[in-house]
């Protein structure tokens, strides 16, 4: 028998009706070895919350030598690894007893799958307000002649209502119907079970209500009841769709060609997937690195900022290790393949957004914990109700429609609207000010952020180098001075060649002009042209033979020499972000921690940290670094909010308790934030401040639809509710929370 784990309180399982192909249909040509463990990919359907994560995910590690059993709950992805001789089919049947739906990731339609569920709840949702807005005005009529509409008109305009909510009922109700089933079959329970119990009771009473002539029937509460649930299911499901963008995007960049040299030399493209550890690999100019590689054969300046967050290329030449997510620059490189794609730096940071996406499902939001106190209160009272009426001595139809009239006033409309309303008015206010919301619960975990962290390049920086000034024997030079702008007209004619960021720096400030003929670039080195009789170069200070004490003591910088005559110095500047020092004074002031981690050079960061104020910074830190740091972080009891912009940063913006990302980050982190700001930075102390804003507003509704059933169930336990009463309660509930909720429209 099938353990009775309990879903977490307010969840819909929505669990999809299991059927025999899919637990039989073989799962072992699935299962691939990784080291010395099997394992496999597989997809969930019907896991919708944290409860139903722990469940399978406990379920699972329970099998005998499991190691390791983790869900993605939105994108429904479970990747399972397990030693010893377990069977994949064994895995697969264990998701199934619980009540999911399970196959094998190859054999899955992911996105599809998810975009017609999300058109199909469209689609119902549409069918439901459609019914419900008819059925209201049929209801109206009703409650217009009350007292002087005769018997049989009474019972034609609810028999109309009837026929009009009975396949409406069957059609926009069967997402909760299968769901609930589906649960119950499998031995527990969720939340789609007392929502179809009140849908089904509140039409079963009125079709009998219509039948002996009654004045009450229930049509109307039935059909908006549906349509309000259907709207934050639709809404919940294309959440889920856009959360899973960040991981589609990082597979797409894992499922790539690679160069791979067979044992004669020769080039072939494979797949990213089919590269073994000790395949020889050839990475060509402009192309990235899709494994982890060493190199054994060629120099060249590799482009890390992806992957390190460091704003300049660096070189590499044999016996380095380059990271997937590199981009070479400059000239071809040759290495042996570390890892498999699986286990690359890129896998590494694809399982961190999952394991963010994991705890950020199991996040207990406010609607949650309201939810889990409002439905057992609510279907006790109604069953006592009941039961109370019975023991009175009132019929068994008259003691269940007190009962259903009590589920029917106490419509979670308001409690429905209490969250989402405040977050849809408080969303367009951000959208307003160039900032668009990617989660629908991140401003409960805005609002409680006491502790920033920022990455470097691209975030507090513009994350582009700017010609600051030149230096000729150790004098600056003024840039509109016609020497310096000779100089620079020079250098620019050998920097149009290259693609080196400081390169297109020196450009930029010099414009227009011609590239001159005969540049060769040397690979860490810098750009060579002979013009004239004269060798000219640019490049490092110790190719060109500049004093190595004068080059250390520099920041960024291209040094360019024409023959013997004295080498001059270009001096880049990475400028801070305009209003960043006044954005983060009034992070200050509200009683925010800041603090830097990048993967950038100390000596940079250490810079930038004093320029800004932050004493505390870190430099050189890897993605995994990023993360630990967030750990230590979140184990002193800290709520962290992350801001970045590369790859690097997409693992710590998933793991963070909020993340935030510029209009300019790269699309993977993006999607692992949680909202996505344009403009300055200024944009963050006005997100967090819309945010306990929001929070409050939310508890405010929550407390009002409370008050609300404090007044209505008294009423509907007495027997003293009517269709009119419940209609008016309901849409007077509805519409105070979302005139509360309009206040966020006012700036401060």
């Amino acid at each position: 028998m099938t353990a009775l784990i309990p879903t977490a309180p307010g969840c819909p399982s929505g669990l999809s009706p299991v059927t025999a192909r899919d637990t039989k249909t073989g799962y072992t040509g699935f299962v691939r070895d990784v080291g010395d463990e099997h394992a496999i990919d597989l997809v969930v359907r019907g896991a919708k919350c944290g409860g139903c994560l722990s469940k399978i995910e406990k379920s699972v590690s329970a099998l005998p030598g499991v190691t390791q059993a983790r869900l993605n709950l939105s994108s429904g992805q479970m990747r399972v690894r397990w030693t010893g001789p377990l069977a994949a089919d064994r895995i697969a049947q264990t998701i199934s007893d619980l009540g999911y739906g399970v196959a094998a990731q190859a054999a899955d339609t992911g996105a599809a799958d998810k975009a017609r569920e999300e058109r199909s709840l469209l689609i119902s949702m549409g069918v439901a307000g459609f019914a419900a807005a008819n059925i209201m005005l049929l209801s109206v009529s009703v409650w217009a002649g009350t007292g002087e509409m005769g018997e049989a008109t009474r019972q034609t305009l609810h028999a109309l209502s009837g026929v009009i909510a009975l396949p409406v009922l069957l059609f926009s109700g069967r997402h909760f119907f299968r769901s609930a089933w589906a649960a119950l079959r499998n031995g527990h329970a969720n939340m789609d079970v007392p929502i179809s119990l009140a849908l089904s009771l509140a039409f079963g009473v009125s079709v009998f209500e219509t039948l002996r002539g009654g004045e009450h029937a229930y049509f109307d509460a039935v059909v908006m009841l549906c349509f309000f649930l259907l709207i934050g299911r639709f809404l919940d499901a294309r959440l889920r769709r856009q959360a899973h963008a960040a991981a589609n995007a990082l597979a797409a960049m894992q499922t790539s060609a690679v160069t791979r040299l067979t044992d004669k030399g020769e080039a072939v493209s494979v797949a990213a997937r089919d590269v073994a550890a000790g395949d020889r690999i050839l990475l060509a100019p402009g192309e990235r690195a899709m494994v982890d590689m060493r190199i054994f054969d060629g120099v060249s300046d590799v482009d890390e900022s992806l992957v390190t967050g460091e704003s300049l290329p660096r070189t590499f030449s044999p016996g380095m290790t380059l990271h997937a997510g590199a981009i070479n620059v400059s000239a071809p490189l040759r290495g042996e393949a570390l890892k498999v794609v699986e286990e690359s730096l890129l896998s590494q940071i694809g399982e961190m957004l999952e394991a963010g996406e994991q705890r950020r499902s199991a996040y207990r939001r406010i609607a949650d914990r309201a939810v889990s106190i409002y439905v057992p209160f609510v279907h006790t009272t109604a069953a006592l109700a009941c039961l109370g009426w019975l023991l009175l001595g009132a019929s068994l139809p008259d003691a269940l429609m007190i009962a259903a009239a009590t589920l029917i006033i106490t419509c979670p409309c308001a409690l429905a609207l209490a969250a989402p309303v405040a977050q849809v008015v408080a969303a367009g206010r951000l959208f307003r000010k160039g900032v668009y919301l990617r989660s629908g619960d991140a401003f409960e975990r805005l609002a409680e952020i006491d502790h920033i962290v920022f990455d470097k390049t691209g975030t507090l920086t513009l994350g582009t180098p700017k010609l600051e000034g030149m230096v000729l024997r150790g004098q600056s030079l003024a840039l509109d001075s016609p020497e310096a702008k000779a100089m620079l007209a020079d250098a620019a004619s050998l920097a149009r060649v290259s693609h080196h960021p400081l390169s297109r720096a020196l450009v930029a400030t010099a414009g227009p002009g011609a590239a001159r003929e005969g540049v060769r670039e040397i690979a860490g080195c810098g750009l060579e042209a002979s013009v004239d009789g004269q060798t000219w170069r640019l490049g490092s200070a110790n190719w060109i033979g500049t004093d190595k004490a004068l080059a250390a003591a520099s920041g960024p910088s291209l040094w360019f020499a024409r023959g013997d005559a004295p080498a001059v110095q270009f001096r880049f500047v990475d400028n801070v972000q305009p209003g960043a020092a006044e954005a983060l004074n009034t992070l200050r002031a509200q009683g925010i921690d800041l603090e830097i981690v990048s993967g950038d050079q100390n000596g940079a960061v250490a810079s930038l940290a004093g320029t800004l104020g932050i004493a505390d910074w870190t430099g050189e830190a890897s993605p995994q670094a990023k993360v630990a740091r967030l750990e230590t972080l979140r184990g002193q009891n800290h709520r962290v909010l992350m801001v970045g912009d590369g790859l690097n940063d997409a693992g710590a913006l998933s793991l963070a308790h909020a993340s935030l990302a510029p209009g300019a980050a790269i699309d993977i982190s993006q999607s692992a934030s949680d909202a996505v700001y344009s403009g300055g930075l200024d944009a963050i102390p006005v997100i967090l401040r819309v945010a306990r804003k929001t929070r409050a507003i939310m508890r405010q509704n929550f407390a009002l639809a409370a008050a609300y059933n404090v007044i209505a169930v008294p009423i509907a336990v007495t027997g003293h509710v009517t269709p009119l009463v419940a209609a008016i309660a309901m849409s007077l509930s509805s519409i105070i929370v979302t005139l509360n909720a309009m206040r966020l429209q006012i700036e401060e």
